[in-house]
């Protein structure tokens, strides 16, 4: 650094500090005041950079003989480093020279092993007796210890053989030949133990301490494996018979005496019981229940605690029973067996009548699902399909019973207020309202899938059932004679399917469940509805064509020049229809005021049609008066025969009232006059069409066909112009 410009720029900057406290006169008499602060400053700094300068050449002092000391150790690591090389050197020499010393050792070694395994060397015959001995007294305890000691000789034996450098293998095939039924008591052993294990469950009801002498040989095994395992490691050397994993083999054993016991079980074939099933499900809940509670309450204390003997247990009749019911399934089921399985595994074996009982309280999440998904759907579509067979079944048979009782010439009996319907609509809701009840004890999904499959099929029996009427129908209309209660039989139709339409409403009550049900089940049921709703309506048609087909000549004499001086065509179809309405009374209330209702828009339909037909030509006014006033006192007529028939029904919006309509529009005298009936007849009923009012005009008789055509044009073409609101259609839209 540039000294020189240091202390320049210090100087200006002093400079400039003077100038700055120096700016005002008064602050001349401060000068000594800012001396001494200066000189103390100045002091204070130079002491701090004296202390620096102090610590920076004591860490350099240090350093300095750290390096000192670093650099002797140096030199005296090379002087061994070389002493070592020098020392190497001499080692190969050495090793010769030992040689001798490393054979004696090795003899040394194995005579005594050999003098340490002397005594089970000369006893081996008397010892594997005896073992033999212990093993069919049951002292596992004493067997295991002595097979344990001859295995320990026998090992250790052929350990130092194998630590020779020059291996004879006669001597090791000789050893092994001599200790050849330690072997076999090993495998007598293991036998044993397996046959304690798999009797576990009844065992330690009994003699809990056989369980736990059979799990402390086992665990010594164990560790005898282990020891084996970590000494091949290290050497090479594996005894005969290692590693004997024998806690796996126990592990094995338990898993095959519960799959034993899960078979078991069963004791019954279908053929031999028809409750099969039920009672193999019933046999099993209790044996797994009863077999858990004792593994949680005695096995726990007998199994060391790494076994987690409840889990292991809750696993193995886990797997054992899957495996068992998918045999089960395979070999097929029938008829409700679906339902009873499904429920048992959905509901029974997770429930609180087993794997949920107080006395076990078993987390089945860990375990997974008895079956997977696949095999429960496979179940599921099956029992559903099952479902639909019975289904087709039942209503075939249902609707052949139907036709039946239409062919059998008896009336049918009405209920207790009289109304005529059979048993069919009851009889299937009741096998829906079953079938959906069952599968409530499986799944609310099942539920569903059962309610949907049980629309569809109540529809198809409407669609059937529809079929069937028809041929009934054009049966009864080629020969009247051959059917003598198709009325009552059409009144026993029309009812049965307003009920379908309210037990399928009943049953949505039931089952159905809001946010639960998608578009599909909506469409569905209003599809149902819709059916039975249409074929009443139908069923009602057919059941009015026999009254009007009676009524057919009245009808064509209607508005001819018989009518004019004759009241019989009317009379007549009001006492037919009175007659017919005798039996309609067996139609329940709904269905009669539909009746009604479709009778009575017949009639007027059937009036007007003739009105306008033309069949008789008015040539005086009189002539049209008194045929207008005949038609509004007929049409008067036949409304109080319907409204006393019905007077709900026929009050409300009346067809006859256009008849009256029409014939103020016949009677009208005077153009203007008949220019607003005719505007009012097209304002009130929007539907009435160009051919109608000039059919009706014609009817007049003074105006010509090209006049009428002519006016009623300008009429309609002045009303379109007009703003009104929406009416519905009126019978016009029905007369063509």
């Amino acid at each position: 650094m540039d000294v020189e410009q240091l202390e320049a720029e210090a100087k200006a900057t002093a400079a400039k500090h003077v100038i700055n406290m120096l700016q005002r006169p008064g602050q001349l008499e401060k000068v000594e005041q800012y001396k001494r602060r200066v000189s103390r400053k100045k002091a204070s700094v130079e002491a701090m950079l004296k202390s620096a300068m102090q610590s920076q050449l004591d860490g350099v002092r240090v350093g300095l003989n750290q390096l000192q000391i670093a650099l002797h150790e140096i030199g005296e690591i090379k002087q061994n480093l070389k002493w070592i090389e020098e020392s190497f050197a001499a080692v190969p020499g050495l090793y010769a020279k030992l040689q001798d010393v490393r054979d004696e050792n090795m003899r040394h070694s194995q005579y005594v092993t050999a003098m340490e395994n002397l005594k089970h060397i000369f006893t081996v015959p008397e010892s594997v007796e005896k073992t033999k001995q212990w093993i069919s007294e049951g002292k596992l305890l004493h067997t295991h210890q002595s097979l344990t000691d001859l295995e320990n000789s026998r090992d250790d034996l052929l350990y130092e053989l194998h630590k020779l450098p020059n291996q004879a293998p006669a001597d090791k095939v000789m050893l092994k030949a001599y200790f050849e039924d330690v072997e076999v008591l090993s495998q007598l052993l293991e036998k044993q133990l397996r046959l304690v294990l798999s009797r576990t469950l009844n065992t330690v009801r009994k003699e809990p301490t056989v369980i736990v002498t059979a799990l402390r040989i086992i665990e010594r095994e164990e560790k005898a494996d282990g020891f084996a395992l970590q000494r091949q490691k290290q050497s090479g050397f594996l005894p005969p018979g290692r590693p004997k994993k024998w806690r796996e083999k126990a592990m094995e054993v338990l898993e095959k005496a519960v799959a034993q016991r899960i078979e078991g079980t069963q004791v019954d074939e279908r053929n031999d019981n028809k409750m099969w099933l039920v009672r193999y499900l019933e046999l099993t809940r209790q044996l797994i229940l009863e077999d858990l509670r004792v593994v949680k309450t005695l096995c726990v204390p007998c199994f060391p605690p790494h076994y987690d003997i409840v889990n292991k247990f809750v696993h193995m009749y886990h797997t054992a029973l899957s495996h068992h019911l998918q045999e089960v399934i395979q070999n097929g089921l029938e008829g409700n067996e679906y339902v009873s399985i499904l429920s048992w595994i959905m509901n029974t074996y997770t429930g609180p009548e087993l794997m949920q009982h107080p006395e076990l309280n078993i987390d089945t999440s860990s375990i997974g699902p008895l079956l997977n998904n696949a095999v429960i759907d496979s179940l599921q579509q099956q029992y559903l399909k099952n479902m639909e067979t019975n289904y087709m079944e039942w209503m075939q048979k249902t609707l052949e019973t139907e036709k039946l009782d239409w062919g059998n010439g008896t009336a049918p009996e009405g209920d207790d207020q009289g109304f005529f319907h059979t048993s069919a609509p009851v009889i299937i809701f009741q096998m829906i309202d079953q079938n959906l009840q069952v599968t409530r004890t499986i799944s609310q999904d099942l539920t569903f899938k059962a309610l949907l499959l049980s629309m569809d099929q109540v529809t198809q029996y409407g669609k059937m059932y529809r079929d069937a009427i028809i041929e009934f129908k054009i049966r009864h209309f080629e020969d009247r004679s051959k059917v003598p209660y198709f009325t009552h039989y059409m009144i026993t139709i029309v009812n049965n399917c307003l009920q379908f339409v309210e037990l399928a409403q009943l049953m949505k009550q039931h089952y159905w469940r809001p946010g639960l049900h998608d578009n599909e089940a909506g469409t569905k049921f209003e599809a149902l509805l819709n059916a039975f709703q249409q074929l009443r309506d139908e069923a009602a048609q057919f059941l009015l064509e026999e009254a009007f087909l009676d009524l057919e000549p009245q009808f064509q004499d209607l508005i001819t020049s018989k009518w004019v001086m004759s009241s019989i065509p009317v009379d007549t179809i009001c006492v037919t229809l009175e007659d017919y309405f005798q039996d309609y009374i067996h139609l329940r209330v709904r269905n009669f005021d539909y009746v009604i209702s479709e009778a009575q828009n017949w009639v007027a339909k059937r009036y007007i049609s003739a009105l306008l037909q033309k069949k008789i030509t008015f040539k005086t006014y009189e002539e049209r008066r008194d045929a207008a006033v005949k038609i509004m006192a007929e049409a008067e007529q036949v409304k109080e025969f319907f409204v006393r028939l019905a007077p709900k029904v026929a009050k409300f919006d009346s067809p006859f009232e256009i008849i009256n309509t029409l014939a103020e529009v016949l009677k009208s005298e005077d153009p203007e006059i008949l220019s607003l009936d005719l505007h009012g007849l097209v304002d009130k009923y929007p539907d009435v069409t160009q051919d109608h009012l000039v059919h009706l005009l014609s009817l007049r008789g003074d105006i010509s066909r090209s006049e009428a055509r002519e006016k009623v044009a300008y009429i309609l073409q002045t009303n379109k112009t007009r703003k009104r609101p929406t009416i519905p259609k009126s019978i016009f839209s029905l007369i063509s």
